[in-house]
């Protein structure tokens, strides 16, 4: 697969997670001791989410990065997308005008 094909596929897979990622842990954690925990481990998932993509998916990084380069810039890629995720579905919900 090319580099752009990789980088194509790991950018939808990660804004699809992040659209679910902020559901999954609200779902999850939705209790009266755990209700403040639910945006740091959906930013937490999604750092791993994007690290783990982007060590399958090297094309997501720069040719030359060591495997420990391109999990940190994974991170950094996961937590674009939970940004993204969590903003396409205010729109999606709500509209431009909002809620």
């Amino acid at each position: 697969m090319s580099r752009s094909a990789q980088r194509l596929v790991g950018i939808v897979a990660l804004l699809l997670l992040g659209m679910l990622s902020l559901p999954a842990a609200a779902y999850v954690l939705d209790g009266p001791g755990t209700e403040n925990w639910i945006v740091p481990v959906q930013l937490v998932a999604m750092a791993t989410a994007g690290a783990a993509t982007t060590i399958a998916l090297p094309g997501m990084a720069r040719a030359d990065a060591t495997p420990a380069r391109r999990a940190l810039t994974g991170a950094w890629w996961g937590l674009l997308a939970a940004l993204a995720g969590v903003a396409i579905s205010w729109f999606a919900l709500n509209g431009i005008r909002g809620a």
